[in-house]
């Protein structure tokens, strides 16, 4: 990974984080406990990946359609993250795997 690459990311993220910041405060919330599940049990490829961007676009999506964000998601927010996950590798595959071994 070259300097360039590096400095491009963080130009990205901090795009990211912005759009974020943007949203409603009860978007906001769900977004960030959403990161925080998905960054201990997501893909390994989470941060290479348009998922969290993904998210970010639903959810504006949502708020343009002027939903609360649990009509969005549903009131289990983890089964939510679970199931846009569930054909992911994740850290605990991974883990898993070097177990059987």
């Amino acid at each position: 990974m070259s300097i360039r690459d590096i400095i491009e990311g963080k130009k990205q993220w901090r795009a990211h984080a912005a759009r974020v910041k943007a949203l409603p405060p009860d978007y906001r919330i769900v977004y960030q406990e959403m990161q925080r599940y998905l960054f201990k049990v997501g893909p390994t490829g989470l941060l290479d990946g348009d998922l969290l961007p993904g998210i970010v676009d639903f959810f504006e999506e949502g708020v343009g359609a002027g939903k609360g964000v649990l009509e969005v998601t549903g009131t289990d927010v983890a089964a939510f993250c679970d199931e846009l996950i569930k054909d992911s590798r994740t850290f605990a595959d991974l883990y898993q795997e070097s177990r059987d071994r």
